[in-house]
């Protein structure tokens, strides 16, 4: 007997592939246990078989909520608010679709519709990244794959602003309201670090003896806990910035949050005015210095990106000869991405790789040296012996 009772309560009783099955169908008709019973049974034979059930149909808004609450414990805080500002541009356009309604021919119109609207191509391919993400946890994006391409890209290679560039792209940071951004400015250039990487920076991450910074989050993982060692601009100046914090502690951020403000001077006319700091918070991270660095690379007649500060340390390191092998790894480089940089900036090193070359030669010429001594040493010898 399949079913039976127990009390007031219903059991099913079956054998599949050499178990007993014995549940309770937490029910007091009879009716409802051979249903459960059959439906038990049909679905461990098809688990058995490899047979998916059919996935229920959902609005692209609801399937997206649903991979980003999957995702949100694995992801990183800007991360997830990334993939919701892709998302912002992705509902009005997807959000009222089945998912299994979407085809390649609406990503292509999605991506000409965002073109039209300006939208740069790396920030519609990061887009697409999302819908793809979205429909491939509902094993639906292979069905579409092969009829999707993705924009052409640029490669932007950014650039290395010169000594004349960067003297007067420090003047005005001096000269700015925001009084971190000369200083981290300076360490951008002399460390190479990324612009979260300053951001985020803490005291306990600098050690003045040492002479060195440890970086915490990094965009990547090699670039995590990396070593920094500081030359001497940078120490002289981190050491200056520190000077105006007597009372920091380690966990407090090297450029805190602090708000800006213009006050009167007293010993100038009626009407002067000077930045000055007010409520600093040294336990929260600056915002940005966007507003700060725009109004100083206008002030200095330039046209960069902040970014743009480590494309130029990278840059004088190699034209001065040192190896990728060596700049790797200060610049926080995955493997993948040494090999790409490698090419980004091959031209630097024309320069040090016809150094190499010579300097084969030179072993060639010191080794046929050698050897004719060698061979002259022998003929001596036996002329001696002769």
């Amino acid at each position: 007997m399949s079913v039976y009772k127990r009390g007031d309560v219903w059991w099913y009783k079956f054998s599949f592939a050499g178990q007993t099955i014995r549940e309770s169908t937490k029910s007091k008709s009879r009716t409802v246990a051979r249903d459960a019973e059959r439906s038990r049974r049909r679905q461990l034979e098809q688990g058995f078989n490899r047979i998916e059930r059919l996935p229920v149909a959902q609005m692209f808004s609801v399937a997206t909520e649903n991979w980003l609450r999957t995702k949100e414990a694995h992801l990183a805080p800007r991360s997830v608010a990334i993939e919701r500002a892709n998302l912002k541009h992705l509902n009005p356009y997807f959000g009222k679709m089945l998912i299994c309604d979407i085809r390649a021919d609406h990503v292509a119109h999605y991506q000409a519709l965002r073109q039209q609207g300006g939208a740069a191509p790396k920030t519609i391919n990061l887009e697409i990244g999302t819908l793809r993400a979205v429909l491939r946890k509902n094993r639906l994006w292979f069905a579409i794959q092969q009829d999707v391409r993705m924009l052409r890209v640029s490669e932007d290679k950014g650039r290395a602003i010169n000594r004349k560039e960067e003297h007067d792209l420090l003047l005005a940071c001096q000269s700015s309201r925001s009084r971190s951004l000369y200083t981290a400015v300076v360490l951008a250039l002399n460390s190479c670090m990324r612009y979260s990487e300053l951001r985020l920076l803490r005291w306990n991450q600098v050690d003045f003896a040492g002479r060195s910074i440890t970086v915490g989050a990094s965009k990547t993982e090699a670039g995590a806990g990396r070593i920094l060692f500081l030359n001497d601009r940078a120490l002289t100046v981190l050491n200056f910035w520190a000077g105006l914090f007597p009372d920091r502690q380690p966990k407090h951020y090297v450029f805190p949050c602090e708000k800006y403000g213009l006050a009167q001077r007293k010993d100038e006319r009626k009407g002067s005015t000077q930045a000055c700091v007010h409520n600093t918070d040294p336990t929260r991270p600056i915002g940005r210095w966007k507003e700060a660095w725009e109004t100083a690379k206008k002030a200095a007649s330039m046209t960069c990106r902040f970014h743009d500060l480590r494309h130029t340390g990278c840059t004088r390191m190699l034209e001065a000869g040192v190896p990728f092998s060596v700049v790797a790894p200060i610049m926080g480089w995955s493997a993948s991405t040494t090999v790409r940089m490698s090419r980004r900036y091959g031209h630097i090193g024309h320069a040090a790789q016809r150094q190499a070359m010579e300097s084969l030669s030179h072993a060639v010429l010191e080794t046929a040296g050698a050897q004719n001594w060698a061979q002259s040493e022998q003929r001596n010898s036996s002329g001696r012996s002769n």
